[in-house]
């Protein structure tokens, strides 16, 4: 067999599973055997619209069994995925689509207008979007269904070599530079994320159901269960969009026996009214990633007896780097626990040798799962690729356990409700006020979204704009996860003597913690 990337996951487990539900959504229930058929055809119907090996495919989608379709679809062919954040406004998802130099765009019909404003950009090379659902308006050339791909498609597998060192797909993640940057995450990548998982979580089987609430766009709502279930030959329920109530309900309806949110998310599951109505006797894994878990949302699902771990990943991680067991979240609270089985880590100075036990240094990173590079960016890759290993811009340290806890983040990055805030692109947008002088992008902790965006801004002349004006000319240009929801006024930003900012001094005035990462 010459493909050997994950779009042969499908194959096998149609061969392994038979009948088995693989994937089932709010509309539709898939078997292995049907999705394996049903990518078959996405594949070759890529393939007719001149798709080839290499091309990228974006995908504008909300979780659905369609996202998934694409996905193993591209991978059948050899192309590669581009998902993209659907949070995101038209701008934005136009630098995706021209830095990506995507062909085609499938997008889920309620998106349409913001892709349709997105692939008629400069620079963008789209030919034509396949639209999933009812088409708002009237077929055209470039807007067509999503089902006219596969319709007359070809049923039967395609003959390409595809190889474990070869892209799978493009995830983006912002910079210092506050320009996004695809993370090149090959087939092996996923493969080799999939067995960290399936070594660190004992006992996962194709037994296991999840509830797929986080959204696929994100390397963690696709990484760390999603994808991991799908090789095992398990069930995934896909979750349209997060609902606390109707998250928990699914989880018992389905007999949930895996989960992975955010801590926003468990956050809110836990508020849900009459909690202990909902049986979650099934669930065997609880799994908070993306910021650190407040201990309080920690030591509710231990209380409810939840085998409850927080995880440590990254875009570039594929995600999966370490576990903090349940046995351990207490005692070693604020770690990010050890590295799964086939990852290494080091703590290095600023000359690339190892810290001493204890030392706080950055967090380097070694391991089949370590992404390829950022794609059309070879000096940030030789950048944060040393000497074979991943520089992640983290600070840390590692106690003589092995446990690794992070003390503050070199770029300043904010996680607000799982997503990735970069200080830089909020500032750079909010620069182009002719009122604001001069601006700094702040997290200060937040107990529903683990930290929230603070503006300190500097205007041109007193009084001359308020909070609510710097909030709307931030939201008409932002995703909304990104617009401050607070703005501080000052006379002066306070910098060193080479003129940075100082962001610790203004953490510690404004959120009252100066670390960027805090529990």
């Amino acid at each position: 067999m010459r493909d050997q990337g994950i779009g042969q996951w499908a194959t096998r487990r149609a061969l392994l599973e038979g009948d088995r539900v693989a994937l089932e959504s709010h509309s539709r229930r898939v078997s292995y055997i049907e999705f394996d058929q049903r990518t078959n055809l996405v594949a070759n119907g890529l393939y007719r619209e001149g798709v080839r090996f290499g091309d990228r495919v974006a995908m504008l989608l909300f979780n659905s069994v369609e996202f998934m379709e694409v996905l193993f679809g591209c991978a059948k062919l050899g192309a590669i995925a581009v998902p993209i954040n659907f949070r995101l406004s038209a701008d934005e998802v136009s630098y995706l689509l021209a830095d990506s130099g995507a062909v085609l765009l499938v997008v889920s019909s309620r998106l349409e207008a913001v892709a349709s404003k997105a692939a008629g950009a400069s620079g963008v090379h789209v030919r034509r979007l396949y639209v999933v659902g009812e088409i708002q308006g009237e077929p055209s050339d470039l807007q067509r269904p999503f089902e006219e791909l596969l319709a007359g498609a070809s049923e039967h597998p395609r003959d390409e070599e595809v190889t474990l060192d070869d892209t799978a797909m493009l995830m983006y993640t912002s910079g210092t530079t506050g320009r996004p940057k695809g993370a090149m995450l090959t087939h092996g990548n996923m493969l080799w994320n999939a067995v960290n998982l399936v070594g660190r979580l004992s006992g996962l089987s194709h037994d296991d159901r999840t509830v797929t609430a986080a959204p696929l766009f994100h390397i963690g709502g696709l990484g760390v269960f999603s994808l991991p279930l799908f090789y095992l030959g398990a069930t995934n329920y896909l979750l349209e969009s997060f609902s606390p109530l109707e998250t928990i309900e699914l989880m018992a309806q389905k007999g949930a026996t895996c989960m992975f949110l955010v801590p926003a998310m468990w956050a809110a599951i836990a508020k849900v009214p009459d909690f202990a109505s909902y049986d979650l006797s099934g669930l065997r894994f609880g799994i908070s990633g993306g910021a650190p878990c407040p201990l309080t949302v920690i030591e509710f699902f231990l209380d409810k007896r939840v085998n409850f771990l927080e995880g440590f990943g990254m875009t570039e991680t594929s995600p999966l780097v370490s576990v903090l067991a349940s046995a351990d979240v207490k005692t070693k609270a604020g770690s990010i626990g050890r590295v799964c089985m086939h990852v290494d880590a080091r703590i290095v100075d600023d000359e690339d040798h190892d810290c001493a036990t204890g030392e706080v240094g950055e967090l380097a990173l070694r391991g089949p799962n370590i992404f390829k590079g950022y794609w059309g960016l070879p000096s940030a890759t030789a950048e944060a690729m040393k000497h074979g290993w991943f520089h992640t811009g983290d600070l840390g340290k590692i106690d003589s356990e092995g446990f690794i806890t992070l003390v503050d983040r070199k770029k300043d990055m904010i996680i607000t409700g799982g997503e990735n805030v970069y200080p830089i692109e909020v500032e750079q947008v909010l620069f182009r006020h002719p009122e604001i002088q001069d601006v700094a992008i702040i997290g200060a902790k937040d107990e529903r979204w683990g930290e929230t965006v603070v503006a300190v801004v500097v205007l041109a002349k007193a009084d001359a704009i308020d909070e609510a004006e710097v909030i709307s000319f931030a939201r008409e240009r932002l995703a909304h996860f990104k617009v401050p929801r607070r703005v501080e006024f000052i006379d002066e930003l306070p910098r060193n003597a080479t003129g940075k900012i100082l962001k610790r001094d203004l953490r510690l005035r404004f959120s009252g913690e100066s670390a960027a990462v805090s529990r």
